[in-house]
């Protein structure tokens, strides 16, 4: 089985098949398949009351989260998961008080095979598919499956700093990242080695244009231009210019063996920007290294995850 983040597979075929009947619901608690629905209330006692469709469905407080029944996370876990995806195996099948039809659910047992089957077995270096769940000055976190929420801190986003994840990211947006360490069951991620190398983003942009571009610092010797997420140019120093703002710039000329984009800034000016779904440059599932600067450049950035 495949292990995706919360909200994957709720709208695929198979999973749309197994809640549209009881009979569906029953085989996917013979087979321990893994399913997906939107939670839409948390009681009192704070269990999980689940929309199944077919029958009502119901994931107990401990079995809402890894954790939970240790003490060792807190209820958040469970009451920020209403009017969202939650993924479950189903445990049993029962009537209640009432004589309806209530499923028995269990995401801490989904989660718990996610960990044993796949998070468990990620190496450094393995690519995965994430969903960003919050974010926080320090960084991003992701769910990388079933749940389960890995770090990705802000300096591994991308090559072109930035002052907030925000800036990058939305709560519920889908991305990739890179395995980038392991330690003690906690995942860390990185990003900005999917982004693309120096030369395959200057490769975008050609001498003579006008482009647009972000201001991401403001120096005594110059102004940092963000073209991409993983590249930057340096534009002459020009009064009035304010990080974060939103700026056209003259592409005066690119030297790769010294790594630079050399800019003019024509205009600059306040404005929001949401952010967009990253652009990828690396597909595979997994990298041993990634070497950012140009073979010929007399400085060598690389990230090694050997």
């Amino acid at each position: 089985m495949k292990f995706y983040p919360e909200g994957f597979r709720i709208d695929s075929a198979e999973n749309r098949a197994a809640l549209q009947n009881v009979s569906g619901i029953c085989e996917a608690m013979r087979t321990g398949a893994i399913l997906e629905a939107r939670s839409v209330i948390c009681n009192a006692n704070h269990d999980l009351l689940v929309d199944l469709r077919s029958m009502r469905g119901v994931i107990p407080r401990e079995e809402g989260a890894i954790g939970i029944r240790e003490g060792t996370v807190r209820d958040i876990a469970i009451i920020s998961r209403v009017n969202k995806p939650v993924c479950f195996t189903v445990t049993d099948i029962v009537r209640d008080e009432y004589g309806r039809l209530t499923a028995i659910l269990s995401r801490r047992k989904a989660q718990e095979r996610c960990m044993e089957e796949y998070t468990q077995t990620l190496e450094k270096g393995d690519v995965v598919d994430a969903k960003i769940t919050h974010l926080e000055p320090f960084g991003a976190f992701a769910d990388i499956g079933c749940g389960i929420v890995a770090l990705l801190p802000i300096d591994s986003i991308s090559v072109s700093r930035i002052s907030h994840p925000k800036e990058r990211f939305r709560v519920g947006m889908d991305i990739r990242a890179v395995v980038r360490q392991k330690a003690d069951g906690r995942i860390t991620l990185s990003h900005r080695e999917l982004l693309g190398t120096w030369l395959e983003n200057a490769a975008r942009f050609h001498v003579g244009e006008t482009v647009a571009g972000i201001v991401r610092s403001v120096e005594p010797y110059g102004i940092f231009v963000e073209l991409a997420p993983n590249l930057a140019g340096l534009a002459e120093v020009r009064e009035n210019v304010q990080p974060g703002q939103q700026a056209s710039v003259y592409i005066k000329s690119i030297i790769p063996a010294r790594m630079k984009v050399k800019l003019a800034i024509v205009e600059s000016f306040d404005g929001d920007v949401s952010p967009e779904p990253p652009q990828y440059f690396f597909n595979g599932s997994h990298m041993d290294e990634f070497i950012y600067s140009p073979p010929d450049c007399e400085r060598r950035i690389a990230t090694s995850f050997l």
